[in-house]
C-alpha cells in the first residue's frame, strides 16, 4: 500500500497521518501491550509520518528499550517506539482502513491470554524467537 492512510485519537486531539502504510499489520501479544491495551497491541507501520497534535500526546517509557505514546486528554493508546532503532509503529484502530488489512505475523504468541487467540494462517513467534531475533542483529537488552 502507498497511500496516506489518516488517523486519530477518540477525541481527535492527536491526528496522524501515515505515507507509505504497509499492506499489513503485526500483532504483539506480550505481557506489557496486554496491559497497556486490555488485550494485544495492532501495529501498523509507514514510511513517513507527521503528526498534529503530538504536544497532546504523552509518552510514556515502558522498559528500557521501549516508550509508548497516548493521548493525555483521552487516552487512546497512539505508539510503541522501540529505541535502540528509533522506529515507532501505530495502534492499527486509529486508522479506519487498517480494519482491512491482513495479519503480517503475531510475535510474543507464548503470552496471549487464552481469551484472545488470534484465528487465521500467519507465522506466531514466541517472545524467545523475538528476542532471539534482535539479539542476533546487534541489539542488547538490560
Amino acid at each position: 500500500m502507498s497511500v496516506s492512510l489518516h488517523g486519530n485519537c477518540l477525541c481527535g486531539a492527536v491526528r496522524i497521518e501515515l505515507t507509505g502504510a504497509k499492506d499489513h499489520i503485526e500483532i504483539c501479544q506480550c505481557d506489557m501491550c496486554r496491559r497497556w491495551s486490555g488485550a494485544f497491541y495492532t501495529a501498523l507501520e509507514g514510511d513517513e509520518v507527521a503528526i498534529t497534535g503530538e504536544d497532546a500526546a504523552t509518552v510514556y517509557r515502558s522498559s528500557d528499550w521501549a516508550e509508548r505514546g497516548f493521548c493525555s486528554k483521552c487516552g487512546s493508546n497512539l505508539w510503541f517506539r522501540f529505541l535502540p532503532t528509533g522506529n515507532r509503529s501505530f495502534s492499527a484502530g486509529l486508522f479506519d482502513e487498517a480494519a482491512r488489512l491482513d495479519i503480517e505475523k503475531e510475535i510474543f504468541a507464548d503470552e496471549a491470554a487464552d481469551w484472545s487467540r488470534i484465528r487465521g494462517d500467519h507465522p506466531r513467534l514466541t517472545g524467545e524467537e523475538i528476542i532471539a531475533e534482535a539479539k542476533a542483529a546487534g541489539f542488547t537488552f538490560d
